[in-house]
């Protein structure tokens, strides 16, 4: 631990200067007291004023509240790699401290949302965490104490991402496993791995995705991009059911996109459409493709959270921003150009974290689900995505296609 220093005061004139041989500390939850050095007591009221303090509001990005060999409280700077006596939040009177909701909005970022937050008692499961928006995710529940489990198809970039944040800050907790989500024999796989662990699951974000993909069929005979999407992340659940209930409360954050909106699942009876889902590869288009899965994304956490809110689960989609740039268009060119174009006036990938991060620990939506939210609003989604009936359709239709994939694998 770096040598401590002490506050130094501006030389004023003002009531609120501390008298020499005077300095400020505070306690565990806040309170600030005095000590005079020179006579070597302490005191709860400001030598000048008489007035007692409270320090109000949440620690700055990167400081940590510690307790040192003496038993005293102390403030560690994790960035700039010093240590304080000193609350370094501003302080207020007591008569002045006033709690307000903090108010978030499309400018907010990640870790401004998990300010001061100690989530040392959570785990946090993130499928695709090992780059873009899932990987900026992980890092901000990380670097708040969270243990964060990486949900990754490619171990070795995973690997890189968990040292990446330990070596931001050494106390981080994340480790990285493998799951493909286009392999169902891999998120079954995952799972039993998981569940062997004992460990529960406070929050799960179901972050992975593909886009812009050629047509592709998995081992699992299904198109690429729907099993990545949204039938992986199906079956995850459905493996890790029982874990959620035990967590309980457990929250299920699925990012959806904005481009749900121009697209339909439902055939002339008013059920989902297979064929639209998995096409043929004279039907398909990457990006129509990508727009459905996205519609199953809201369907698929509005279905979730009607079923497993009663035992203390909710599920709420997202969208994290337009045209964020990541990897996810690197499939073709032409995305990637238009992304590049865009990048100067689209949000940065902390910004895009935030709605994820927000609906994962906000205080005013414990067991509030089955709701679609950008820039960390609650928004309408389209019309079909609000579809119950299209819903319960969808889950039942997955269902049916992961019973295969099981007894497929039994046969096996």
């Amino acid at each position: 631990m770096a040598a401590l220093t002490y506050a130094g005061m501006d030389d004023t004139d003002s009531d609120e200067e501390l008298p020499p041989g005077w300095e400020e500390r505070s306690t565990k939850d806040g309170w600030v007291y005095y000590a005079n050095h020179d006579e070597m007591r302490t005191q709860w009221e400001h030598p000048k004023t008489g007035k007692k303090k409270r320090c109000a509001g949440d620690l700055p990005y990167g400081w940590e509240q510690e307790t040192n060999e003496k038993g005293q409280i102390v403030y560690v700077d994790h960035i700039n790699k010093r240590t304080t006596y000193f609350d370094p939040r501003q302080v207020f009177t007591v008569e002045d401290v006033m709690i307000k909701p903090k108010r978030y909005d499309g400018n907010s970022s990640a870790l401004e949302i998990l300010q001061g937050r100690d989530l040392s008692d959570k785990v946090v499961l993130i499928t695709g965490g090992n780059s873009g928006i899932g990987l900026e995710t992980a890092r901000s529940f990380a670097l708040h104490g969270a243990h964060v489990v990486l949900a990754c198809r490619n171990l070795t970039r995973a690997n890189k991402a968990v040292r990446g944040i330990q070596e931001e800050w050494n106390k981080a907790r994340v480790e990285a496993m493998m799951c493909d989500l286009a392999s169902l024999r891999s998120v079954r796989e995952f799972a039993d791995s998981f569940k062997a662990k004992k460990l529960p699951v406070h929050i799960l974000v179901c972050n992975a995705a593909v886009c812009t993909q050629p047509w592709t069929l998995t081992q699992d005979g299904l198109e690429s991009t729907f099993q990545t999407c949204h039938l992986g992340h199906f079956l995850l659940v459905q493996c890790l059911q029982e874990v959620l209930r035990r967590s309980a409360p457990a929250r299920v954050v699925v990012l959806s996109s904005e481009s749900h909106r121009f697209t339909g699942l439902l055939d002339p009876c008013g059920k989902v459409d297979m064929a639209l889902l998995s096409p043929a590869r004279k039907d398909y288009w990457s990006m129509l493709a990508y727009n459905r899965a996205k519609l199953c994304n809201i369907l698929f956490s509005n279905e979730l959270h009607r079923r497993l809110s009663p035992h203390g689960v909710t599920s709420n989609a997202v969208h994290p921003g337009n045209m964020v740039y990541t990897s996810i268009h690197r499939s073709w060119w032409l995305m990637t150009f238009l992304f590049t174009l865009g990048r100067p006036f689209s949000k940065s990938l902390q910004q895009a974290a935030a709605t994820t991060v927000y609906c994962a620990v906000a205080p005013e939506l414990e067991g509030v689900g089955g709701m679609y939210f950008n820039n960390c609003f609650r928004c309408v989604p389209s019309f079909q995505a609000q579809d119950l009936a299209a819903a319960t359709s969808l889950w039942e239709s997955s269902e049916r296609l992961v019973s295969q994939s099981s007894a497929g694998v039994q046969a096996l």
